[in-house]
Parts: C-alpha cells; sequence; structure tokens
C-alpha cells in the first residue's frame, strides 16, 4: 500500500511500467501460453477424488443379469422402428406399462429457423415417451432421469432395449428413495428441449409441445446412454453442455470410480488414459485430451442430450458406447451393471451435488485442473490489455504541446466526442446486422440467387462480417475532419478496456471460449496503430479476426480428433459450423453467436478503424 500511496513511488512504477510496456506485454503473452500448456503435465494437475460423502464409497452389490434379455429388446425396438418408419410409440408405451411404470407421452413440433441441412429437417414433428418408477420409499419429491435418444437408422437400438432392461429389474427393487424416470425422446436435442421445458413449465425457445401429463419429483442427476452395438470396447464420458456448462465433477468421478470397480475400459474425448506421464508422448496425449475438451467447450454447444440438463442446474453426462478394434470388449449386462451401481450411489444423495468443482478441465478421467489452476493464464493475456490502456493513458495525460508561442497545441489534445462516438455506433450496428440480417433475408437471398436457404444464411452472414470492413471510410466521412492524433488514442483506451471486460465476463462463463479468443485478439489490440504499415497489419489484423479465429479452430479440431481434412473439405466444415452456431442459438439457446455478432466482432472492427485512422 505504501508503493501506490506515495506519488513519488507510484511516479516511478507508471514511469517504469510505460518504459518497458513492450516487452513487459511480450513476456505476459508467452507466460500465459506456457502457462495453459503445462496444464497438461500430470505434476501440475490435481486428482480426482470424491466429494460427496454420500458417493464416497462403491460399495454396493450390483447385480443385473438381464444384458441378454435388453439385447434381445433392442432388436424388437429396431424391428418396431423400421415398420413404423419412425419412432415406435405405442409399442414403447405398452412395453413400459408391461414393466410396471406409470407411462407417458408428449407430442411436439418446431419450425426452424431454415433448414438443418445436416440432418435434412425443417419442420420437426415428433413424440417423447417416457415411464415413471415411482420410489417406495420415500415422499417422492426427487427424482432421477436416464434417457436415451431414438434416432434414425440403426443407430442407439441397444440403448434403448438397455434402458427397458434397467426399467424392468429397477421395478423389482425396493431400496429406491427416489422416482427414476425413463425417457425416450425423438429428434435428439429437439425432443429433449421439449420435454424439459414441459417438465420445468417454461418455454424459452418458442416451442410448441403438449403438457405433461405425469411428473415426477425434482431431477437431481440424469444420465443419457447412447450405444449402438451389443458390445463395446470402452465407454466414453462426454460432459460439454450448453454455454460450456459442465457437470459437478463428482458425477464424472462416480462414473471413474464404477469403470474402476467393474473392469470397463473408460475414456474421454474417446482417449484412453496414459501411464507415461513423464515422457513426450504421454504428454502429447495429455494436451490432446485437454484441448478437445477446450475446443468442444468452447463451441458452446450441446455435445450430447445431457447438455440442455444442465441449464436447470441438473447434474447430467452423456454415456457413449464405442466399439473399436481393440480386442477387449464389454457386454450390456456389464454396462447394465456399471448403470446400476451409479443409481444406487444417486439414489443416496441427500441433496443436490455441490461439493466438488464445476469449472475444470480434464487432461484425464484420473487428473483435472481446478479453475484456481487454469485462470493465471487468461490473466497473464488479459493484463496485457490493462497495460496497454495505462500507457494510453498516460500519453493522454501529458502536458499538450506547444507552439513557438508558447500556447498549447488545442488540436493535438482535444478531440472530439464524435471521434470515439462514432466509430462504435457504427461498428456495434453493424453487429446488430449480423446479428439479424442472415435470418431476415434469406428468402430475398433464395429469391435472387441459386441457393438454398441454408447457404443464403450463411453467405449473408460471411457478406455483412466482410463488408464491415469498409468501417474506416464510413466513419472517415462522418468524422467531418474531427479525427486528431489524440483522438486514436482515446478510442483505443476505450476500445482495450471493453475488449478486457468482455472477455473476462466470458471467462467467467465458459473460459475455454475466452481464452481462445484472448489468443489471437490480444495481439491485435496491442499492436495496432494508425503508424504500423498498412498493408502488412491489415494482413495481420484479419488473420487474428474472430471469422478466422473459428477457421483455424475448424482444421485443429480436426488434427486433435486425429482426421485432417483437405482446404476444401475444411471450408464446407467451416460454412457448416457457422450454420449450426447459428441454429444452436435459436434453437437452444446457445449464446456463442450473438457474443461474436454483437460483442466481440464490433469490439475487433474498432481495432480495425484505428488502423485506418486519419
Amino acid at each position: 500500500m505504501g508503493l501506490l500511496s506515495d506519488p513519488n513511488r507510484r511516479r516511478a512504477l507508471i514511469n517504469l511500467l510505460t518504459r518497458l510496456n513492450a516487452p513487459i506485454c511480450v513476456v505476459c503473452y508467452i507466460a500465459g501460453v506456457t502457462w495453459f500448456m503445462g496444464l497438461a503435465f500430470e505434476p501440475f494437475t490435481l486428482r480426482t477424488y470424491m466429494s460427496e460423502n454420500a458417493m464416497g464409497s462403491t460399495m454396493v452389490e450390483e447385480r443385473f443379469p438381464s444384458g441378454e434379455r435388453a439385447v434381445a429388446t433392442g432388436r424388437e425396438f429396431a424391428a418396431h422402428k423400421k415398420k413404423v418408419g419412425g419412432m415406435p410409440v405405442e409399442w414403447l408405451v405398452k412395453t413400459m406399462q408391461a414393466r410396471g411404470m406409470e407411462v407417458y407421452t408428449q407430442r411436439f413440433s418446431r419450425t426452424l429457423p431454415f433448414p438443418d441441412e445436416d440432418k435434412e429437417r425443417y419442420l420437426v414433428k415428433g413424440t417423447n415417451v417416457y415411464g415413471i418408477l415411482r420410489a417406495p420409499r420415500a415422499p417422492r419429491t426427487e427424482a432421477l432421469v436416464l434417457s436415451a435418444p431414438c434416432t434414425p437408422g440403426d443407430n442407439n437400438n441397444q440403448a434403448v432395449g438397455l434402458l427397458l432392461g434397467l426399467a424392468q429389474y429397477f421395478r423389482n427393487q425396493v431400496y429406491w428413495a427416489k422416482d427414476i424416470i425413463f425417457l425416450v425422446n425423438e429428434h435428439d436435442l429437439i425432443g429433449m428441449q421439449a420435454w424439459l421445458e414441459g417438465y420445468h413449465h417454461t418455454n424459452t425457445t418458442g416451442m410448441d409441445w403438449s403438457p405433461l401429463q405425469g411428473r415426477g419429483g425434482s431431477i437431481q442427476a440424469a444420465l443419457t446412454l447412447e450405444l449402438s452395438s451389443d458390445v463395446v470396447t470402452s465407454l466414453d464420458l462426454v460432459l460439454e453442455g450448453l454455454n460450456g456448462q459442465l457437470p459437478n465433477l463428482d458425477l464424472a468421478n462416480l462414473f471413474y470410480a464404477f469403470c474402476q470397480k467393474i473392469g470397463v475400459l473408460c475414456t474421454i474425448q474417446g482417449k484412453l488414459q496414459r501411464n507415461d506421464w513423464d515422457s513426450v508422448s504421454g504428454y502429447s496425449h495429455a494436451v490432446q485430451t485437454m484441448m478437445l475438451m477446450v475446443m468442444k467447450q468452447a463451441s458452446g454447444r450441446p455435445w450430447g442430450d445431457h447438455g440442455l440438463f444442465l441449464r436447470y442446474h441438473i447434474e447430467a453426462a452423456t454415456i457413449k458406447g464405442i466399439n473399436s478394434f481393440r480386442q477387449y470388449k464389454t457386454d450390456t449386462t456389464t454396462i447394465g451393471r456399471l448403470l446400476e451401481g451409479m443409481y444406487r450411489k444417486l439414489n443416496n444423495l441427500l441433496e443436490r451435488l455441490h461439493q466438488s468443482y464445476f469449472f475444470y478441465l480434464m487432461p484425464s478421467l484420473s487428473h483435472f485442473v481446478s479453475i484456481g489452476y487454469y485462470m493465471p493464464a487468461f490473466g497473464l493475456l488479459a493484463v496485457i490489455l490493462l497495460l496497454r490502456a495505462l500507457d494510453l493513458w498516460v500519453q493522454l495525460a501529458a502536458p499538450p504541446p506547444r507552439t513557438e508561442d508558447g500556447v498549447a497545441d488545442v488540436e493535438q489534445s482535444s478531440p472530439g466526442p464524435l471521434s470515439v462516438l462514432t466509430p462504435l455506433v457504427i461498428s456495434h450496428l453493424t453487429g446488430v446486422a449480423l446479428y439479424m440480417l442472415p435470418i431476415q433475408f434469406q428468402e430475398m437471398a433464395v429469391a435472387q440467387f441459386p441457393v438454398s436457404e441454408t447457404e443464403a444464411v450463411v453467405l449473408t452472414a460471411i457478406a455483412v462480417y466482410t463488408s464491415g470492413l469498409a468501417l474506416p471510410h464510413n466513419t472517415n466521412r462522418l468524422l467531418s475532419g474531427e479525427g486528431t492524433e489524440q483522438g486514436w488514442r482515446v478510442l483505443k483506451l476505450v476500445a482495450l478496456l471493453y475488449l478486457a471486460v468482455l472477455l473476462g465476463c466470458t471467462a467467467l462463463i465458459n473460459f475455454s471460449l475466452g481464452f481462445i479468443l484472448a489468443l489471437t485478439l490480444v495481439p491485435a489490440a496491442a499492436f495496432v496503430t494508425p503508424h504500423v504499415p498498412k498493408f502488412l497489419s491489415a494482413f495481420i489484423l484479419v488473420v487474428l479476426s474472430p471469422a478466422f479465429t473459428l477457421l483455424f479452430s475448424v482444421f485443429f479440431f480436426q488434427e486433435l480428433q486425429e482426421m485432417p481434412v483437405s482446404f476444401l473439405d475444411g471450408w464446407l466444415l467451416y460454412l457448416s459450423v457457422i450454420s449450426q452456431g447459428i441454429l444452436d442459438h435459436f434453437l437452444y439457446g446457445s449464446l456463442v453467436y450473438p457474443l461474436i455478432a454483437l460483442l466481440v466482432y464490433p469490439c475487433w472492427l474498432l481495432f480495425w478503424n484505428i488502423l485506418f485512422w486519419k
């Protein structure tokens, strides 16, 4: 405190920070990237442990015996699904009722803002079927959910069969203290969204659905099951939900504990855990696993039906069966016993999962990186913006230059208000256009050009984004001579503080998205001035823009998944990612698209305007 309260010491500290501003910024950037890459090194991570006392031991005896019967039920389900050409609602209702459950259905429909070409759908109509197994030993105020999506083709039939097999087995047990809801939802995320909105009496997406006739208690936890074969080699745990939300870490710990007990191979991001952490290949494997989690979390989309539960503060995850060429095989009976053990432990909960972490990264299922470890990496990048803002503040606070007569040059020291307000207003209006025009103008674009609705939306978004590059010319025309040397400094000071607050708020909600944006936007914000070489600087600024960040992320994600693509395939995938991001916003409430369009892109345009300041 003495350093800041003493004017002389404070002045000396400010002089030091301004004199060494550029070297300190470079060191902070390198340190931030290095810190983040070091998080995957096992000695720097924490070993997972169970924080919830009610789930601290796996000492339960799993007795589920009906794996073969579940496989046969799955095949029967597949036959009826093929016969009716979709969800066999009547067969599911009769089958669930035969297992002693209260069975209900829910109809829903949703018209998409534009056709989803990836799944070839526009007007979606479907039915959810769910059965409630009432708790025999409790007042039925709490519930658990086990769901399996009904997907087209032969996918996930075995998951429905196992769900029905577990329902029959659970019906004969007397120790349940919570209602258990067995849900088969149609049209994946859309059906799940309709069911959750109906269950909680909310409608946040404008979907049409019939009210639920039966409800259980307050949902404490949920698991989604995805199985597409009778035997699997490993079970993959999917955690990433809507807007980068993650379930409580104890849910992942519970899955890992029972996999270890029963002897099932378990993976995260499709990667098996390795023990050679001290080797280069072992560290590279951990980095690859962690970066896959970062990329998925940054996308803001739910990577399974469980991702929509997290919006309602329900801890949920997806368990996905993987059938690869490994010799190790796990049958349906073993998977059923694993789920039985997990649900018996969740049945013991006296309160919601809350004692473990909600913000974390996982380089493996046995180790995690807590928020206290990874936030300093982001802080080192964000402090660069504050250091550059401090340097500009000192320059603006310096006494103005004087003329030969000893009079202060007011033109150099007093920028007009329009020099700051005009770029701010125009850049944000461009962001509003980027958010609204792609959906509003799709019919006009289809009528004028030989493109589909989806292509019209994506190409309109790209056209609006590119037209924003004309912002400096529009700004200079409106300024009418208001631009001064001090004007761009004031504008950059505002833009730096704006970007610092924006990235900080984003990182608190979705660290992965905030960190990826900081990696590209912080260097662009730090170096740009009107006095750098225009052509080279403009090229660098475009490469570091949000659109190119997304393009690089698409190729990088494919490399992480060990599925590299050519430039043409990558470009088509890039266009698909844009359309899916817009759809995710309007269908499920993903915030990534409005964040980029309304805040991040306008902020980048401010720095583009500074580069061409006149």
